[in-house]
């Protein structure tokens, strides 16, 4: 179960690490800085982390969601896809509404809070709800 967790949200956190990267790109609005940026947390914050070592942060907290939501769906045995569906976004929408103070809490340039913005950053994260969903239904037959 934990492995399949963490390979869950590992994959979901590639994914969506690739979609706000490619959000970025090309339009400019900085929401994949804003998913990396940790200059803000005291110890680790004032270092000058190179970007994959940011993305591996990223990917620590996308694997202990993508656990949360393995154990979740363990204990709730026999869920229909409509609850698994559920359950993956009730975990995923709290980070929707941390693109407020991850915005004003950040040191360096991140976007601002404007509804362009945050509609990126919304769908970025429901695609991450989506793949733990997908992730799920794939590896748990192969782990």
């Amino acid at each position: 179960m934990l492995r399949l967790g963490i390979s869950i949200g590992m994959l979901s956190g590639i994914i969506l690490g690739l979609c706000l990267k490619w959000i970025e790109w090309l339009t400019g609005k900085q929401v994949y800085t804003l998913l990396l940026n940790v200059d803000f947390i005291p110890i680790i914050g004032p270092i000058q982390w190179p970007e994959w070592v940011e993305f591996v942060f990223h990917l620590l907290i996308a694997a202990a969601i993508g656990i949360v939501f393995v154990y979740i769906v363990g204990k709730l045995n026999n869920m229909s896809i409509r609850k698994i569906v559920l359950c993956s976004f009730l975990l995923t929408l709290p980070t929707i509404p941390l693109y407020f103070p991850l915005t004003l809490l950040a040191l360096k340039p991140t976007p601002a809070v404007d509804a362009v913005a945050i509609f990126y950053w919304t769908a970025g994260h429901l695609v991450f709800a989506a793949a733990l969903v997908f992730g799920y239904i794939i590896l748990k037959r192969r782990l």
